[in-house]
């Protein structure tokens, strides 16, 4: 019983550091682009306004 304890114990631990590496690495990251972020969005909207669109008509493009 006690080494399933101390398994427990370093499992445990290990998931800690873990999640200490992850939360160092992501901070670590830049800031996501402006850019990156208004071209996403842009290509989302084109995206539904071509599925909006009905058969036979071209979407009008802003």
């Amino acid at each position: 019983m006690y080494s399933h304890t101390q398994l427990a114990q370093q499992h445990i631990a290990d998931l800690h550091a873990q999640a200490d590496a992850h939360r160092l690495a992501a901070e670590a990251r830049p800031p996501r682009s402006e850019l990156r972020t208004r071209v996403g969005w842009t290509l989302v909207e084109l995206g539904l306004r071509l599925a909006a669109a009905p058969a036979g008509t071209k979407p009008a493009l802003v």
